[in-house]
């Protein structure tokens, strides 16, 4: 009878002894998954900010400005925000500029007189604009006299781009891009601008996107 008893214990003592192990096991194994996982997760978070950090699209909103007197920016800045899923912003005039305004052969016109003078700052008319969660700005306007129209100076005066790219285009029936990006990096005195590019007032979409995956 005793020599069953103690039988009887050794095999409840051995049961227990396995159950403790099981557990330990499983517990020990849950922390290992919970652990590869963590890390997985890391690893993938630090990955999409280098994607980010080298892709200035992916990392925040992205935003079209431009100023089109003749709607030929207008066209090419539409399509840029169609092809980037951009935000659009249009730049006008607080008076608006007519043809004669326009006038390339009269010496006395609107627009020969601002471009004439590099201290003119035309008023801007449309409401203020809010760059809180853009880090990407394409900026669009035709070049006036070689240079870009003085109330792309008073825009660019107007805001802080810390922290935001800056991507100029423009628009011509012949004359480049010339110097016009380089002044608005300086007049602006913030963020970081990329060369700035000249299109056609036809430009299409085929052409934009190659020039926008290009600058990636």
């Amino acid at each position: 009878m005793k020599r069953m008893i103690a039988i009887l214990i050794a095999v409840l003592l051995i049961f227990c002894l396995t159950a403790c192990s099981g557990s330990n096991s499983a517990e020990s194994a849950g922390d290992s998954t919970s652990a590869e996982t963590e890390t997985t997760e890391e690893n993938a978070s630090a990955e999409q900010e280098e994607q980010n950090a080298g892709n200035p699209e992916e990392a925040g909103g992205v935003l079209v400005v431009y100023f089109s007197a003749t709607g030929n920016t207008r066209g090419v800045a539409e399509k840029i925000a169609s092809i980037t899923g951009a935000d659009i912003y249009e730049i006008k005039a607080a008076q608006e500029y007519t043809s004669d305004d326009l006038n390339y052969n009269d010496s006395e016109s609107r627009a020969t007189n601002e471009q004439n003078d590099p201290s003119a700052r035309p008023e801007i008319g449309s409401e203020p604009l809010s760059l809180d969660g853009y880090s990407t700005v394409y900026i669009g306007y035709p070049i006036w006299w070689g240079e870009e129209p003085r109330i792309m100076d008073t825009f660019v005066e107007s805001y802080d781009f810390d922290g935001i790219t800056m991507i100029p285009f423009c628009t011509s029936g012949s004359s480049g891009i010339g110097m016009s990006g380089k002044n608005l990096e300086s007049n602006a005195g913030s963020g970081n601008w990329f060369d700035g590019e000249r299109f056609g007032a036809g430009a299409s979409e085929d052409e934009l996107s190659s020039w926008i995956e290009g600058l990636q």
